[in-house]
């Protein structure tokens, strides 16, 4: 049996611990930390969707999440281009799950990969391996792994990453700043993002009632914190309802803040040696797209695809690169591209912006749904051997 070690517990690290034992491979997942519920909510979008149904836990996140569609309005509320869950599931065959972060790590981290997870267990990557020997891996109490394949999966500040390719950049500010929060008591019956003077901000319905928030302005890194909730509120308190009254009932203290980091240069290959990169620790991208963890789970279905049965994973990785390389690079660029879109100061030309967009909408709407499609219509590679919908979870 083909043996892998999964360096991090993250979204992409447990997904590609749930790929490979699908196929038959043995698997250690060591995590720094706890594997304690943190985060806010999270879209999962059909492209996503269709990656976890080959691992059979697609209907467990459909299950908990209530409908997404990723309208824009202008801060004001009028719609720039208005959601249509109708259209969504005719182009794509889903709409976008809306899910609390939480939730969806307690079904990655669940089933048969639960025994081979290993918190608190910092680890290093002490040899890449090549096609003459396995990869090692060495932990801070001394415990030691060998390898047939090792996935680097330890988020946008990566040690591993920085071992395989010591020349690379690495991730760089995008002058970005976000905040996120989940709130409770407050009606809010259609998900949408909206954009004026001093950012934007999305609402998204969770399945339970409560209400997801996330916002982002331009921030410069480490700027000091203060109260979070009353910077929000004085950012966005005049903006559409009900994003006020979502900011005005959220727990101060349970308001998370992040600068945004970005890999704005693609790594020269997703994999070295036995070693392949997934996630962010490979493509860390802005939220804008709402891209991040669905390209983190593609990445998990295409490299156990890639290494098969786990013969001859060295002159099985080059294929994993050229799936993932060329699709994860222009995603990032694409998102950084709409959060600076997003973020225009000047009155001038948010107007220009907005109104273009309803009128390419009217006139081009393929110049607006190519892109689109060529993210959410993405579907899995397949050998045959899984439907292409996944069982009922726990089925």
């Amino acid at each position: 049996m083909a043996r892998a070690v999964v360096i991090g517990g993250g979204i992409g690290g447990l997904a590609t611990a749930q790929a490979l034992q699908a196929r038959g491979w043995a698997v250690d997942v060591l995590e720094e930390r706890d594997l304690a519920p943190v985060g806010a909510g999270l879209a999962v979008a059909p492209n996503a969707l269709r990656a976890l149904d080959t691992v059979g836990l697609g209907d467990a996140v459909r299950e908990r999440a209530a409908i997404g569609t990723g309208g824009i309005r202008t801060w004001r509320g009028r719609w720039i281009m208005p959601t249509d869950v109708d259209e969504m599931r005719r182009r794509f065959g889903d709409t976008i799950a809306i899910v609390p972060r939480a939730e969806l790590m307690e079904i990655l981290s669940g089933g048969a990969v639960a025994p081979a997870i290993h918190t608190r267990t910092r680890a290093v990557l002490t040899d890449a391996g090549d096609r003459d020997r396995p990869a090692r891996i060495t932990a801070d109490d001394g415990r030691e792994w060998e390898a047939d394949l090792v996935v680097a999966a330890d988020g946008i500040r990566s040690h591993t990453r920085e071992t395989l390719f010591p020349g690379h950049p690495g991730p760089v500010h995008s002058g970005f700043t976000t905040w996120r929060l989940i709130t409770e008591g407050v009606d809010a019956s259609v998900s949408a993002e909206s954009w004026g003077p001093d950012g934007s901000v999305g609402i998204m319905p969770l399945a339970d009632g409560r209400v997801y928030l996330y916002a982002m302005s331009r921030v410069p890194a480490h700027t000091p914190a203060g109260d979070e909730r009353a910077g929000l509120l004085r950012r966005f308190g005049r903006w559409h309802d009900p994003i006020p009254q979502v900011i005005d009932r959220a727990d101060p203290g349970a308001v998370l803040r992040n600068d945004v980091w970005h890999m704005a240069t693609p790594l020269p290959a997703h994999h070295r040696g036995r070693v392949a990169v997934v996630g962010d620790a490979a493509h860390a991208m802005t939220p804008n797209l709402g891209q991040g963890a669905c390209q983190a789970i593609e990445d998990a279905v295409v490299l156990a695809h890639a290494v098969g049965k786990g013969d001859a994973v060295p002159e099985r990785l080059p294929a994993y690169t050229a799936a993932r390389l060329p699709r994860t690079s222009a995603i990032v660029r694409r998102s950084a591209a709409v959060g600076r879109m997003s973020l225009v100061r000047n009155p001038l030309g948010r107007a220009l912006r907005d109104n273009g967009t309803v009128l390419t909408l009217r006139l081009l709407p393929s110049l607006f749904f190519g892109p689109v499609e060529e993210t959410l219509g993405w579907r899995p590679p397949t050998d045959g051997s899984r439907p292409e919908r996944s069982a009922r979870y726990g089925a």
